[in-house]
């Protein structure tokens, strides 16, 4: 049940090889290279060698089946291997070719798909495992083993990173090379690194992905459990294909790409260089909890250029205490200095690099340790980097070197990185590390972010909003005028001006009168996207003469400058009241392939020349919206500024949410502009507003227009308990790990053990993590919450409080068809019927994701669960691979 269904592809028992005959022509070059490079790799698993010509009966051929058929054979013979791979019961396979075109592709995975079979390739280079001694690849020799895997779109850096590897002390537990129409992609192979035990970490070179929701699903999920670093090519291509806002102006497909990577929690990087350099980092054997960074050095200079760089990439520097310096300046030379970098003096030795990096390791705010030596005529270097490996094992935090100079550092090296201790020529590549490494770590607390679709606030009008776009695309139309623009924000509850459209001038001074003075007027026309361009914005109105001669002087230039321009009038709203507020911006734009992104920043007539822009993937929540607010410039204008009191900012933040809202909701929106919202002390305003809507294909599952899936909060039932009150059946959350933890602990020990086939007392850390910070779009965890009183030992008296009592969960299986589900029951409420809600709950939901089949694995002394099984209609058979378990399995 465990096992990946990519496991016979990665961990095969054994292979089959097609790679012609050697003495004719239809052995390829690449052919020639992949059997060197299998015999040669030392792979202890049975291998075999076909021609697709040969002769025999189909008993034959049985004897050579294996979990692994590798193909390397001239483009017309792929088909008929990988029919002949089928035939003898191959579970995978490889094509390593190049040069497939689209059709041929299309066909190899066809025949594939109807036979079962997982492929990966054409055009892939293979891959390598060098832990099993295993080269099924082209791309050179064996890699040394490590806990890095390697994932490239480009087999030729995937070669020169393999070679880069090896005098830089950097081993692999996997590399894998995917081509441009290989059937298997990155999100398939992430998954399967998530769960190898032989990787700790992970870095991807990308080019492109096929589907962003299952892009983020498969890294989201990797992420959740080791770091992962991702460099992508082709960084320029604009985003937006609309173009008829604001946002599609300024948002492009590589900042998309950057918010989706944090909310993802992996880390990018923007260079190969860097991609290097991340990779060295995760050699090291620890992660950071935080930014600050120690650097210990031998010298002035070579700590100032650390420092400064730490400083560049936003890190901070970590510091001894005055206590804690006070104790290590007893074991340093008296030409030592502990303030920001901790210089040893020129005449620092061995001795002292071991007891500053030991109290370094000890410090209350350091997260990280980087280390610096500058080669001096008596400095035994080796012996620093000696004392160093000595140290390692009980240091706890990153540690990273730099032995600058090359010859006498040339063995100093050579131990560090036998140590697995990443060391670097300059300080700012080992600061680099660091940063890498430590950005992992912050973007963790946006993987663990799952809002829901809608916000605490007020209901919004949903039917109305749907009513009004509807009706829009129902007159072939997709951009919106002003007053239907701020009539679907106003069904959000989105604060705007009262607006008004006037089709003369003598209505326009109507209006104005009946809003009062001051009025600004603004045209009108689905055709003109910024209304300063053509004139036709005129503000502070005061009177009804101001008013008539503007509406004249705006139509007759408008006509002027823009006679093609459909023109349906001018409006007439108020002026926002608020002189002293900060005009600022709030924009959607549509993505390829990752869908709707809000974006915000500086708002006003200069937005494209200011530039300043956050983005975030939807949805959003409460912390979500305060970083996307506090990574744009304009931010800096909400405290006091210039005189004027701060500003609002929970009214700013409102406005996000509620636009959130309307992206989660709507499918249909393409692009909008709130330009600008002003914000002063008492709240905000949306002054002006222009939205694009289109028609949408329906797509299956929920939310099929999002990247990142939101919280299923229409998946939350009440229940009555039996002999009085009732319990709240719900989607966990982030923050439900505190009461899993206690659920687990308040289990007998029999059922701990039925649940877990452990003598546990409590998840750890990591379990804790793995199951509560889950991906609703490939698992579901169901916990039961009844509310009960409590000892109130602050306040005295009792209060009320929530607790777990039951968690049914599923896993969608690697064939994403089936799924494995478990059980979990508070022994007290044990007969109570909540086992059956919880297991038809979680049925219900596997069944709303269009998998085909639940199964689980019980324990065969676990009567009660087995009878539950039978009660629900599932299958009970004997699990093959252990007799102490049974296997139950019912069609969804």
């Amino acid at each position: 049940m465990e096992k990946h269904t990519l496991s016979p592809l990665f961990s095969p028992a054994s292979i089959v090889v097609f790679t012609g005959d050697e003495q004719s022509s239809t052995q390829t070059a690449y052919g020639k290279l992949l059997a060197a490079q299998l015999r040669a790799s030392g792979y202890t698993g049975r291998v075999s060698f076909l021609d697709i010509g040969m002769s025999g009966t189909l008993s034959e051929l049985a004897q050579s089946q294996s979990d692994l058929a590798v193909i390397a054979l001239p483009n017309e013979q792929l088909a008929d291997a990988l029919e002949v791979a089928a035939r003898i019961h191959s579970k995978t396979a490889l094509i390593v070719t190049s040069g497939v075109d689209a059709a041929l592709a299309r066909t190899l995975q066809t025949i594939a798909k109807q036979h079962g079979i997982h492929l990966l390739g054409p055009n892939s280079m293979g891959f390598q495992r060098p832990g099993m001694a295993l080269n099924a690849s082209t791309l050179g020799p064996l890699g040394q083993k490590g806990s890095l895997a390697l994932v490239s779109q480009s087999g030729a850096l995937g070669s020169s990173i393999l070679d880069w590897a090896v005098k830089n002390g950097v081993g692999f537990s996997t590399v894998v090379s995917l081509g441009a129409s290989t059937a298997l992609d990155v999100a398939d192979v992430l998954d399967f690194l998530a769960q190898d035990r032989a990787t700790q970490s992970i870095v991807v070179y990308l080019e492109g992905i096929r589907s962003a929701r299952r892009f983020m699903s498969a890294l989201r999920a990797a992420a959740n459990v080791k770091p992962v670093f991702v460099l992508k090519a082709g960084r320029k291509p604009a985003g937006s294909t609309a173009a008829l806002t604001h946002s599609g102006a300024i948002v492009g497909s590589d900042d998309v790409f950057d918010a989706a990577l944090q909310r993802a929690g992996a880390v990018r990087v923007r260079t190969l260089v860097q991609l290097f350099t991340a990779a060295k980092g995760l050699s090291g054997r620890n992660l950071p909890a935080g930014k600050r960074l120690a650097i210990i050095s031998n010298g002035g200079g070579p700590g100032v250029l650390a420092a400064d760089w730490t400083n560049e990439l936003g890190l901070e520097l970590g510091a001894l205490t005055s206590g804690e310096a006070f104790a290590l300046a007893k074991e340093l030379s008296p030409l030592a200095h502990l303030e920001s970098v901790l210089d040893l003096g020129e005449d620092a030795g061995a001795a002292h690099y071991h007891a500053a990096v030991a109290a370094c390791a000890k410090g209350s705010q350091i997260d990280g340790i980087l280390v610096i030596l500058a080669p001096k005529p008596d400095l035994d270097t080796a012996a620093v980097a000696r004392a160093l490996a000595d140290l390692l094992p009980s240091i706890g935090k990153p540690l990273v070197t730099c032995w600058m100079g090359d010859e006498r550092a040339a063995e100093a090296r050579s131990i560090l990185s036998r140590a697995s201790i990443p060391t670097f020529r300059t300080p700012e590549a080992a600061v680099d590390a660091f940063s890498n490494i430590a950005a992992f770590h912050q973007n963790q607390q946006l993987l663990h972010q799952t809002p829901p679709p809608l916000s605490p606030l007020a209901k919004p009008d949903l039917e109305g909003a749907r009513i009004l776009v509807e009706s829009v695309l129902a007159e072939r139309r997709k951009v919106l005028t002003e007053m239907e623009s701020k009539a679907l924000l106003s069904a959000f509850h989105i604060p705007v001006t009262k607006t008004m459209l006037a089709r003369s001038a003598s209505e326009a001074i109507l209006i104005a009168s009946q809003l009062g003075y001051p009025v600004a007027l603004k045209i009108d026309s689905p055709d003109i996207p910024h209304k300063s361009d053509v004139l036709g914005v005129a503000l502070n109105l005061q009177n009804a003469a101001t008013v008539r001669d503007s509406w004249h002087d705006m139509m007759a230039t408008v006509a002027r400058l823009r006679p093609d321009a459909r023109i349906n009038g001018v409006t007439v709203q108020n002026m926002s009241g608020k002189p002293r507020g900060r005009e600022l911006y709030i924009g959607v734009t549509t993505d390829e392939p990752f869908g709707p992104v809000i974006s915000f920043g500086a708002g006003g007539t200069m937005i494209e020349l200011i530039g300043d822009r956050a983005i975030e993937l939807p949805p959003l929540n409460q912390f979500l919206t305060q970083r996307l607010v506090d990574r744009a410039r304009s931010a800096d204008t909400l405290g006091t500024w210039r005189g004027a009191p701060p500003a609002h900012r929970e009214s700013l933040e409102q406005i996000l949410l509620r636009v959130s809202e309307m992206v989660c909701s709507l499918p249909q929106l393409r692009e909008m502009d709130i330009n600008p919202v002003i914000v002063d002390a008492t709240g905000s305003l949306v002054v002006d507003a222009r939205v694009v809507i289109d028609h949408v294909s329906r797509g299956t599952g929920d939310y099929p227009h999002l990247a990142i899936l939101p919280y299923p909060s229409d998946r939350e039932e009440e229940w009555p308990l039996r002999g009085g009150g009732s319990y709240t059946v719900r989607p966990i959350y982030p923050n439900d790990a505190e009461m899993l933890q206690d659920f687990v602990r308040r289990l007998s020990a029999e059922s701990r053990y039925m649940r877990f086939v452990s003598t546990m007392r409590e998840l750890s850390l990591k379990m804790l993590a793995r199951f509560t910070l889950i991906d609703y779009d490939r698992e579901m965890a169901l916990v039961a919450i009844c509310r009960e009183r409590a000892p109130d030992d602050d306040a005295g008296g009792f209060k009320e409080t929530e607790r777990i009592i039951a968690v049914s969960r599923y896993v969608t299986n690697p064939d994403f068809t089936t799924c494995e589900f478990s059980l979990a029951v508070a022994d007290e409420f044990n007969g109570q019927g909540i086992g059956s809600r919880m297991l038809l709950s979680i049925m219900d939901v596997a069944r709303s994701k269009g998998l085909s089949q639940i199964e689980g694995l019980v324990l065969s002394s676990n009567v009660p669960m087995l009878k539950l099984m039978r009660s629900l209609g599932f299958e009970v058979r004997r699990f093959e691979e252990d007799p102490d378990f049974r296997l139950c399995v019912r069609a969804l």
